[in-house]
């Protein structure tokens, strides 16, 4: 059974820093897309960030420049390193992962989230 166990939210002031990072466990087939969205309190759910397999990433245009997402495939672990943080990135933060099974399908999973909180 797949599980995705997010990590590294918290309260922080504006202009500090946070890394998320998502572990994923119980993979059956390769991960492919690893992904970051956040939902803010009455809004809708957004991309935050996406990397593919390869190495390619696509960034919000809002976030870019102050958030980065790296992969490491070995610990099958997607990172989202959030910089100069602002009061509007305040949300809960869900990993997705796109997996491709053996039976060439692909599935799609999330976490439970994790809370970030800027103050200002």
């Amino acid at each position: 059974q797949v599980q995705l166990v997010e990590s590294g939210g918290g309260l922080v002031q504006a202009g500090e820093s946070l890394r998320l990072s998502c572990v994923a466990s119980g993979i059956s087939g390769s991960i492919r897309n690893m992904g970051w969205y956040r939902q803010a309190p009455g809004k809708q759910r957004e991309l935050v960030a996406m990397i593919a397999r390869a190495g390619g990433t696509n960034v919000a245009d809002s976030l870019r420049g102050r958030f980065f997402i790296t992969r490491d495939d070995a610990k099958n672990t997607v990172y989202l390193q959030m910089n100069n943080l602002k009061p509007e990135d305040t949300a809960v933060y869900f990993c997705n992962v796109y997996v491709k099974t053996s039976r060439d399908e692909m599935s799609n999973y999330w976490g439970q989230g994790t809370l970030v909180t800027v103050s200002s």
